[in-house]
């Protein structure tokens, strides 16, 4: 039962994700107008707004007009469904669930904004360091001291490698790992950015097999960094507590 749950606020949090990404990048406001076909500008009706099942229905169309929908709306309340639940697995009903699916959202955001605009907005930087910081403090999981060094530890590695490779590094980039340093505090900070790169690594090359980037295009971090941040955020404690392990 409250793997159902999980799952309709998982689709539920997507669809409002998906408001997001889009209306976002454009300064629009995420409240109003409600939601609407973007080419008929018609408000769509409760029964359009059902995540995943109104678009099967519909079969991707806009019931007024016909324009078609993307499927990554779809596809980002699954992903956002499936994540919290991912969530719920590795933490079950505890404080460290409520900021693990908090996270998560701003990761998904994120990601798909940053692919789509190779742009990391401020606005959503502020409020996840601010809502990372508020959490921290109410579960006392990250002490204000740790937060701020490893603010200071995230942007600095990052900015100095800016730096260095010319410009390699964007300044959302540099801004998204001072947030996580207040999110996660320096020692899974420093966890996130090592995996970050490996998942640069990776995912730099798949985009390019599968020709879904050309060498010529820009690939933006953002949304490995991300992924990174997911993964420290679920099993960053084993993976440190492993490699004590190996080094000891």
């Amino acid at each position: 039962m409250l793997i159902l749950l999980t799952i309709i606020f998982g689709l539920l949090i997507g669809s409002f994700l998906n408001v997001c990404i889009y209306r976002l990048p454009k300064n629009e406001s995420i409240v109003t107008p409600p939601s609407h076909c973007t080419v008929c500008n018609t408000h769509l009706k409760p029964w359009d707004l059902i995540p995943v099942i109104s678009y099967l229905l519909s079969r991707g169309r806009c019931r007024y007009c016909s324009t078609s929908f993307s499927p990554r709306y779809a596809f980002v309340e699954l992903l956002t469904a499936s994540l919290f639940v991912w969530c719920f697995y590795v933490f079950e009903l505890s404080p460290e669930l409520i900021k693990a699916l908090i996270l998560t959202s701003f990761f998904i955001v994120i990601t798909f904004i940053d692919y789509d605009h190779q742009l990391i907005l401020d606005k959503v930087l502020a409020c996840l360091s601010i809502v990372g910081v508020v959490i921290n403090l109410w579960t006392h999981s990250v002490e204000p001291f740790n937060m701020l060094i490893g603010s200071l530890l995230g942007g600095g590695l990052l900015l100095i490698i800016a730096l260095v490779s010319g410009g390699g590094m964007g300044g959302g980039d540099i801004k998204f790992a001072a947030a996580l340093g207040l999110c996660f505090g320096w020692e899974y900070l420093i966890l996130t950015l090592f995996l970050s790169f490996i998942f640069g690594g990776i995912g730099g090359v798949l985009l390019l097999v599968f020709k879904m980037k050309s060498r010529k295009d820009f690939i933006p971090f953002g949304p490995f960094i991300a992924l990174a941040a997911l993964f420290t955020l679920l099993y960053g404690n084993n993976m440190i507590t492993w490699y004590m392990e190996i080094i000891s």
